[in-house]
């Protein structure tokens, strides 16, 4: 049975991250390894650190990247990839050109014989300066407007905002984990469990922490950390869900 992998939170192209390409290719060579055994992949957003795409044109990189994830699709590999909080300005590119199956919103999907509740996470916060933030960077006239810039201005104004929200989240550090109680998106999954008892598994990116806890005596829930520094993924086999981390080119159990 070929297996299905969940990963987030990437970056790429982040002008805070040293050895960018680097940091590209260490992704390409976990795809690469995974193609033959991998019935799907699900990127759960914040795969690019940056990405707004005009009608005609789209940003400057990521050829290995997604030149990779096209070999997989080609292969009739499924890649699933979900709108973060830095590349929902996604337009047909990803579908058209590399095969990818893109998600604006959380899903609910049945992997073998088990039930996934798959979102980014970012959607849950009730941090009131964030959700602002998030309502302005989802307004359909602003995006519109925004769109009216010249590319060479509003990508580097994108780059520029995600730099500097990066360094600063560096010198302050991530919030740890707060616990079941006070996570909002454990908390959002707490609640969904009281109408869909069924959910085997709830997986989060954004938060760039890695947990892996119960819900109830059947719900798990797991945040998938990110792919700057800890590298980690989830892999489902049909049978189990395992934590592993990508390290130098080989798998280590989490």
């Amino acid at each position: 049975m070929k297996k299905i992998y969940f990963l987030s939170d990437a970056h790429l192209g982040s002008w805070a991250i040293e050895h960018s390409r680097t940091h590209e290719r260490r992704l390409v060579s976990f795809l690469d390894k995974i193609k033959d055994e991998a019935a799907a992949v699900y990127m759960l957003g914040d795969m690019f650190d940056f990405w707004y795409e005009h009608r005609y044109v789209v940003p400057k990189g990521f050829t290995r990247f997604l030149g990779k994830v096209s070999e997989l699709t080609d292969r009739g590999v499924e890649v699933h990839i979900f709108t973060g909080n830095h590349d929902m300005w996604c337009l047909d590119y990803f579908e058209k050109e590399c095969g990818m199956i893109i998600h604006r919103e959380p899903c609910l999907v049945e992997l073998y014989d088990k039930e996934f509740f798959l979102a980014h996470g970012d959607e849950f916060s009730t941090e009131k300066s964030f959700r602002f933030l998030r309502a302005v960077f989802h307004n359909r006239f602003l995006q519109w407007m925004f769109s009216m810039v010249h590319p060479r201005w509003s990508i580097w104004m994108g780059l520029s905002w995600a730099r500097h929200s990066m360094l600063k989240h560096k010198v302050k550090g991530d919030t740890p984990f707060m616990g079941v109680d006070k996570e909002d998106c454990t908390i959002y999954a707490r609640n969904y469990l009281q109408t869909h008892p069924d959910v085997d598994c709830f997986i989060f990116g954004h938060r760039h922490v890695d947990e892996d806890l119960m819900l109830d005596a059947t719900s798990r829930c797991i945040f998938l950390g990110d792919w700057i520094s800890t590298f980690a993924y989830v892999v489902f086999d049909g049978k189990s869900i395992e934590r592993k981390y990508y390290i130098e080119g080989e798998s280590k159990d989490i």
